[in-house]
Formats: C-alpha cells, sequence, structure tokens
C-alpha cells in the first residue's frame, strides 16, 4: 500500500491547529537549500530547532560550509527563534556504517544506512531534549527515499517515545520551492549529497 506521508502530514497539523497549541519539533536538517522550504512550512505551526547531524559529509570543510549556510538561512529568514544544533564532525560513525558497501550505487543499501544512523541520533536527542515532535528535511529531496525516512523515523520514534512527523516534503511543489528560495537568498547548492561516494558520482557525470 502506498503511503500519502504529504496527507499524513497535513493531518497531524490540522490536528495541532485544533488544539490550539504549538508543540516542539526538532527537525534534522541536512543543508540550508533543503531547510528553506521546510521551515517557510512548518514555523507557523511548530517551535522548531535545527540539528545539523551529518557526518556522511565530507570532507570536513563542506561540512563546515553547510552548517554556516544553515545559520545564514535562519537569518535572512529572520527566524531568530529557531536555534540551530550541531553536534561535533566525526565522520567516523559514518564510515563505520559505510564499511563493506562503498562499492554499492547511490540509492541502495548504504543511503538506508545512512538515513538510520541520521534519524537515530536526531531522535534521541529529541528523547533527551523533551521535543513532541522530530522529522527530517531529506524528504524533500528527489533523490531520498521517502518511504524508508518514514518508516525508519516512525520505527525509531516509537522506540525512543517520541511522535515522528511522517512528510513528504518534496510533493505540492515542495522540492521547487526551495529552488527558488535557494535563489532568492542566494544560497550555496551542493552538487552532491555529501558524503565521499556521491562526491566521486557528481565528479564522474562532470568528467562525462
Amino acid at each position: 500500500m502506498v503511503m500519502n506521508y504529504k496527507k499524513l502530514m497535513e493531518q497531524e497539523i490540522e490536528k495541532i491547529k485544533q488544539s490550539g497549541r504549538k508543540p516542539t519539533l526538532l527537525l534534522h536538517a541536512c543543508c540550508a537549500p533543503c531547510s528553506s522550504a521546510v521551515l517557510e512550512l512548518l514555523c507557523e505551526h511548530f517551535d522548531i530547532a535545527l540539528y545539523f547531524y551529518n557526518p556522511n559529509i565530507s570532507p570536513e570543510s563542506e561540512f563546515t560550509f553547510r552548517l554556516e549556510e544553515l545559520k545564514r538561512l535562519t537569518e535572512k529568514m529572520a527566524l531568530s527563534n529557531v536555534a540551530v544544533v550541531a553536534p561535533t564532525y566525526d565522520s567516523r560513525e559514518f564510515d563505520a556504517i559505510a564499511q563493506g558497501l562503498e562499492d554499492l550505487p547511490e540509492g541502495g543499501v548504504r543511503c538506508e544506512k545512512c538515513y538510520r544512523l541520521r534519524l537515530q541520533k536526531s531522535i534521541a536527542y529529541a528523547k533527551e531534549q523533551g521535543f513532541d515532535y522530530v522529522t527530517t528535511t531529506l524528504s524533500i529531496s528527489p533523490y531520498k527515499n521517502a518511504r524508508w525516512l518514514n518508516e525508519i523515523g516512525c520505527e525509531l520514534g516509537e522506540r525512543y517515545g517520541v511522535t515522528y512527523l511522517v512528510s513528504d516534503f518534496k510533493k505540492g511543489e515542495g522540492y521547487k520551492r526551495s529552488c527558488f528560495l535557494s535563489k532568492e537568498y542566494n544560497l550555496y547548492r551542493q552538487n552532491y549529497c555529501g558524503c565521499i561516494f556521491s562526491k566521486r558520482l557528481a565528479e564522474r557525470e562532470k568528467e562525462n
């Protein structure tokens, strides 16, 4: 059965609106461009903290630059109440889960394990800090598997006792909106997902 994650998210947001409350949301952020349209959509309904946990990004200078762009985005969008939380960069956590999977194509098992790593760390932090909800910006990308993300998120959310906000942010022209906002705010839009494997693929495609 194909799940309409966008519709499910809208139904949850409608419940929140009817309750008259504004819950807290930990939003795992992969980069500024992907975060732009998601923040625009969710800020009205949630008090948000951005969680920049991405040990897959290589090299470290790329990680640092994307983090600074994320901070600049919150300034450009005048989101003074949105904090950016970034754990110390440590690529060894990603290297460990990618071991033995180096030669697999993008979008396969290695990516699924990467989703799980980042979501588990995010959901554990959300539980520790007492957030009401948690989700990720990753589903806004047309290259990311929304079903995997939501299945992993719901499984881990149930395990940790935090509500995972299901989503498919690319739907309803969400990805198109993120491209528009990236141009409006002059955001750095990277040409590879983040890991060394996607970087090599992008370099090969550029050569061909």
